[in-house]
């Protein structure tokens, strides 16, 4: 096998040249006078149901888009104040019913703001119908200059209402909220008011301690009631806090003695779950806390699940040799947060943060609880949410196990979506496969905001008659479920990042790199993610003799980083290789902005310079080539504002051979940041990309590539994972000073 490179080189950085054009409808676009009427009749009903409720200082205003809508084809001059743009007013955005998805997308502003969109619009027809005749064509803006009667509007103002009121159905005030018989875990939008002051004017008595943030908070059914029925518009998303926990399936076994070694310097995952026993032979490894309130009754099924769970991140390989993966022992840090059955996930979200910020040393979290009830489509769980801040914040990442449906389910056939918070974004999500790698029998499903790809890969979790093993204080068991997948993968990231010294970016890169091949063309499949992991660490690192893995890692600075100086092996002037590509980034994302969750996206371009001097890219992205596409298609075909982007040429049998341009068989990289708001919140954003290199003939040309690397500037660092675990191993000794 050919070990893992790491490239160490100058990225290039450069600001966005481009310029937008002219503003004007596109071929066969046209607004008409009614469609106008249709729009100013929507919003006066808007502005006199702001007139009648006098709870918000600021109103809610929610335009109905006719697609799925790009940030530069969202409102421009309707709802915008002076050179404040619409975009700074969102506070949230969700996908309608309709069998074509569209975007409805919610803004906070003032009754003025309102009044002038409705005098724009009103003199907007006025023009429409004296100087175009009541309907106005692209043919209008490329055969004339649009010139009006500047005393009635400006041509440029008139032009962006005209483009605007185009994108847009209408205005509405959104006031659809589920009903809730139990303790409920709300998210309201941003309005400017602090929470405190909203209850109060709606006369409920609110806790500061039952606050997450400004706009999430814990209510009771009588508390949650009265926000439903004087001021629905203000809820933007409400979940019961009572999760059902859907147990892992764990069957005793004839009790068998093991023995472990003491601990030493072994790397620490975090292991967030039920209770831990602190009577099993593994102990030693396990630092354990009870986060659990005293008053609470514990019984000792309580315990089962989060020590079944520590047991494999401890020693899994011991009781599961076929799922040995070289990876050996690890510590645990165990905080019990829940009992066996149900669980408050308000309670876990105010205790995983603080849990987070006392333990800085770690950095892989396992997270084996999920709900029984399936995420919104489109809005993210309280969960995933805090989780995905904490993650952006601490430079941490979370295994989170992909939930279970019940194995006793008479319709199997039935779709279930998975459940928080696996609906995390950064979060690394694994679902679980049989021994044969297809689904297991209680599989969960993605997407996630009825876009993101999660889960994110697939390991074993066991099956009916085909369990794995895991140790409680009975002894061994077997155990069925995403939980007991999950910890594997913990292993693996804990390895790459503790044993190799890898980022967590280049680690939940590789993960996910591991998983996939070079013969299908099918997206992440929505029950096993990207492909489910090897077994032996070995494999997730190092590459076949005829394929050439390295990393490349750098900071989102600007719009552009780019290199253009990758030296890929000629032979006979060809080049004999197909390709893929995997970038792995950790954005900040903001509930509020709901379905448009991920604040900054991050577009990747690889492949050989043409003679153009451009990038080929191997999966023909034109999303920054000049040409007009949709949102909705860059989003389908390109994963625009995911996380995690893999590309990939397919190999098929007798492929030709890449002929060489005049640019001497350079290949190159581009990687393009854009922005969904106005805060540059991906600036110094960090990514990772681990790209292949799959000779189609066989042979092997490290070396060839590392001496041509080398001597194009490169610094490039073979990864052995022999000799970094003995590095490892000579760091952590603990030298002692006579």
């Amino acid at each position: 096998m050919n070990h893992l490179l790491q490239l160490k080189g100058n990225f290039n950085k450069r600001k966005n040249r481009s310029k937008f054009g002219a503003v004007k409808l596109r071929k066969d676009e046209s607004v008409n006078v009614e469609h106008l009427h249709k729009l100013k009749e929507s919003l006066i009903s808007v502005y006199k149901f702001w007139e009648k409720d006098t709870i918000l200082k600021n109103p809610l205003v929610s335009v109905h888009y006719t697609r799925v809508m790009p940030k530069s084809n969202r409102l421009q001059i309707l709802l915008s104040k002076g050179s404040k743009k619409p975009n700074s007013f969102i506070v949230g955005a969700k996908f309608s019913n309709d069998s074509a998805r569209k975007h409805i997308i919610t803004y906070c502003v003032t009754k003025e703001i309102i009044k002038n969109t409705i005098d724009l619009i009103e003199k907007a027809i006025i023009v429409v119908n004296s100087e175009f005749g009541g309907i106005i064509t692209a043919n209008d803006f490329d055969n004339k200059k649009i010139d009006v009667d500047k005393n009635i509007l400006s041509s440029s103002k008139f032009a962006q209402i005209i483009v605007d009121a185009y994108h847009i159905e209408k205005f509405n005030v959104e006031v659809d909220s589920p009903e809730i018989k139990e303790n409920a875990i709300i998210t309201i939008y941003e309005t400017g008011m602090q929470s405190e002051e909203l209850m109060d004017k709606l006369n409920i008595n609110f806790l500061f301690l039952r606050k997450i943030d400004n706009t999430t908070m814990l209510l009771t059914p009588e508390e949650y009631n009265i926000l439903r029925e004087k001021a629905p518009y203000l809820i933007a998303m409400a979940v019961r806090d009572l999760s059902k926990l859907e147990m892992d399936s764990i069957i005793q076994v004839p009790l068998s003695k093991i023995s472990i070694p003491e601990p030493n310097n072994e790397p620490i995952i975090g292991v967030i779950d039920t209770l831990f026993d602190e009577s099993v032979y593994f102990s030693k490894w396990v630092e354990y806390t009870n986060m659990m309130d005293k008053n609470i009754p514990i019984n000792s099924n309580d315990y089962k699940h989060g020590t079944a769970v520590s047991s494999i991140i401890v020693d899994g390989p011991s009781f599961n040799p076929d799922l040995d993966d070289g990876c050996g022992r690890f510590r645990v840090r165990h905080f019990g947060v829940a009992v066996s059955g149900q669980f408050s996930s308000f309670t876990i979200l105010k205790n995983i943060r603080e849990i987070i910020s006392k333990n800085r040393d770690i950095k892989v979290w396992n997270l084996s609880l999920g709900s029984m009830k399936e995420i919104n489509q489109n809005f993210i769980s309280p969960e995933a949410a805090e989780l995905d801040k904490i993650q952006f914040e601490y430079d941490v990442i979370f295994v989170i196990a992909g939930t279970n449906r019940s194995l006793f389910e008479d319709e199997r056939n039935d779709v279930v979506r998975i459940g928080a918070p696996a609906d995390s974004i950064n979060a690394l999500v694994v679902n679980a496969v049989k021994n044969d790698n297809t689904s297991a029998s209680y599989t969960r499903v993605g997407p996630v905001l009825s876009f993101f790809n999660k889960p994110d890969i697939s390991y074993y979790g066991g099956d009916l008659d085909e369990e794995i093993f895991a140790y409680d204080s009975l002894g061994k068991i077997k155990v069925i479920g995403t939980s007991f997948a999950a910890p594997w993968i913990a292993r693996k990231l804990a390895y790459l990042i503790h044993i190799l010294g890898l980022s967590r970016e280049v680690a939940k890169a590789l993960i996910i790199d591991s998983a996939t091949g070079w013969n299908s063309n099918e997206e992440a499949s929505i029950r096993i993610g990207y492909g489910v992991v090897p077994k032996k660490i070995e494999d997730v690192v190092n590459s076949k003799d005829d394929e050439i893995k390295f990393i490349l890692t750098s900071e989102a600075t600007m719009y552009e980083t780019y290199n253009f100086n990758i030296p890929v092996p000629k032979y006979k002037e060809e080049q004999p290789f197909i390709s893929k590509a995997t970038l792995c980034y950790f954005p900040k994302c903001s509930k509020n902005q709901g379905v448009d969750y991920t604040n900054t996206e991050l577009s990747i371009q690889f492949g050989k310079i043409n003679k153009k001097r451009t990038i080929q890219t191997i999966n023909n992205d034109v999303q920054d080539a000049g040409c007009y596409i949709y949102e909705k298609t860059a989003r389908e075909n390109f994963r625009k504002w995911d996380n995690v982007k893999h590309i990939c040429e397919f190999f098929k049998s007798r492929k030709r051979p890449k002929k060489l341009a005049d640019t001497n068989g350079l290949w190159g990289i581009s990687v393009k940041r854009k922005e969904r708001l106005d805060a540059n919140d991906g600036t110094d954003l960090k990514f990772a990309v681990i790209i292949t290199l799959k000779e189609i003939n066989g042979v092997n040309r490290i070396e060839d590539f590392i001496y041509q690397c080398q001597l194009r500037g490169w610094l490039v660092n073979e990864i052995d994972i022999h000799n970094q675990v003995e590095v490892y191993n000579q760091a952590e000794r603990e030298v002692i000073f006579e």
